[in-house]
């Protein structure tokens, strides 16, 4: 038996790039930035802001919640209750960048259009956002 009351765990990934917070900013508040390291989006650093985030699989709504430069920026993502946050503090010139994927459901509750569990899409999205932080955005800040 499953228990609703239980959501999936959000992700979070914690890295530290070799390159300066403005330059690690530019890059994830901007949509050209986050082009070059995610996917093709009309993002502004503006709270309210109504943008999309274009997928292989779907153009997903999403919404800017939070803007504090250089520091932090969230947004919704599609209609599944996901909200992104980016978390940037300066260190000795590098920048400590912090991912955080929240707004999971039930583990067991079934998504569309995947037709998978929260549980499943959570875990591959965990490995994708390894990826995606590690090694693209990372290319992206430091060359």
């Amino acid at each position: 038996m499953s228990d609703k009351n239980k959501s999936v765990p959000e992700i979070r990934k914690n890295v530290v790039f070799d390159a300066p917070i403005e330059k690690v900013w530019k890059a994830v508040t901007t949509a050209e930035g986050i082009e070059a390291w995610f996917m093709p989006n009309n993002f502004e650093p503006v709270e309210g802001h109504e943008f999309y985030i274009k997928s292989q699989f779907e153009t997903s709504a999403c919404k800017v919640l939070k803007v504090v430069e250089p520091n932090e920026v969230s947004f919704t993502w599609g209609e599944q209750g996901w909200v992104i946050t980016f978390y940037l503090s300066e260190l000795d010139g590098k920048t400590g960048f912090t991912l955080i994927h929240s707004g999971w459901g039930a583990p067991d509750e079934l998504m569309s259009p995947a037709n998978r569990t929260q549980q499943d899409v959570r875990n591959t999205m965990n490995n994708g956002w390894d990826k995606i932080v590690d090694d693209r955005l990372r290319k992206v800040v430091e060359n």
